[in-house]
């Protein structure tokens, strides 16, 4: 697949915006986003969360590959509301920190360095926008968790 230039703010090929811009292509994301989610279920702090409202992790993961396409590529196929499929889970402040971890761990895993931070660049925006939605504490700066 034709790789596609998306620039550290996430706004996929258009025109440019942002200084520094990195190749990304739908791979790249599945790659990130089945390895990540792996992850997730295995993991002791996030996987009681996921877990019990996650019924099929091959389409959630297909989901969430077609958002992450939408943001760092500029697809525009994702339709959902990430505010919605978050509001009525047990998330806690904590949980945000833990989750940048871990993303940023296995983005630099399966991604090159540059890759890697584009997609912790905007998960930690994303990250911030849902802790507000959500009505969890914005006045403290979000700390990733100590054990990544």
């Amino acid at each position: 697949m034709t790789a596609v230039k998306a620039d550290k703010q996430g706004a996929g090929d258009n025109g440019g915006m942002g200084t520094s811009s990195v190749d990304l292509t739908r791979e790249d994301i599945e790659r990130l986003v089945d390895a990540f989610y792996d992850r997730v279920q295995a993991d002791p702090v996030l996987g009681p969360v996921f877990n019990p409202v996650v019924h099929d992790w091959v389409e959630h993961k297909a989901i969430l590959v077609r958002f992450w396409a939408s943001i760092m590529l500029g697809t525009r196929e994702y339709r959902g509301n990430p505010m919605a499929a978050h509001t009525p889970h047990p998330i806690v402040d904590a949980h945000f920190g833990h989750w940048l971890a871990l993303w940023r761990d296995t983005a630099h895993r399966v991604l090159s360095p540059d890759q890697a931070e584009a997609f912790y660049d905007r998960a930690q925006r994303i990250a911030q926008s849902l802790r507000y939605g959500l009505g969890l504490d914005r006045s403290r700066p979000l700390m990733m968790h100590p054990g990544h």
